[in-house]
């Protein structure tokens, strides 16, 4: 009991600070593949134009060494991401967003794939953390959750056609 009081009162204090605390999302899903299968059509920083059904068209460039996608959605949006790590070896990438509509900032998120329990299958979780701009910690939440729910669930579909 005594050290849960010490962490409320820690995260109180950092409250009181005036520091902001990060929201995190992450969702996973399922699906029939190898992990082989699964990060080849993940694993392609500007290939989620190809499995997104947002996503209209990636660009590709490079700014200060840094890989960068510019994605347009089909309602017209864009989305201007910086690739943080890539590790083909673990089947992860996590990328920053510099701009975009969402009602986040300091967005950061890793792809990843990963075996399941069950053979057969890998396991893909997309997560994040971010602070809400302009609308609650709920709001925010929910916009990130439904682009990543309708994008696991077209890899689960493209993956399951394999």
């Amino acid at each position: 009991m005594r050290n849960l009081s010490l962490c409320a009162g820690a995260a109180l204090a950092l409250l009181v600070g005036g520091q902001a605390l990060a929201a995190e999302n992450s969702n996973r899903v399922e699906a029939k593949a190898t992990p082989d299968q699964a990060w080849a059509l993940i694993g392609d920083f500007c290939g989620i134009k190809n499995w997104h059904p947002a996503i209209a068209t990636c660009e590709l460039s490079e700014m200060d060494g840094a890989k960068i996608r510019t994605l347009t959605a089909k309602d017209g949006a864009k989305f201007v991401e910086k690739l943080v790590k890539w590790d083909d070896a673990g089947r992860s990438y996590t990328y920053a967003i510099l701009e975009s509509p969402l009602p986040v900032e300091k967005y950061v998120s890793t792809l990843k794939v990963e075996e399941d329990d069950e053979p057969g299958k890998v396991a893909i979780i997309w997560s994040s953390s971010f602070e809400p701009k302009g609308v609650s910690e709920t709001d925010a939440r929910k916009v990130v959750a439904d682009i990543y729910v309708a994008g696991l669930l077209a890899l689960k579909n493209t993956l399951k056609g394999k």
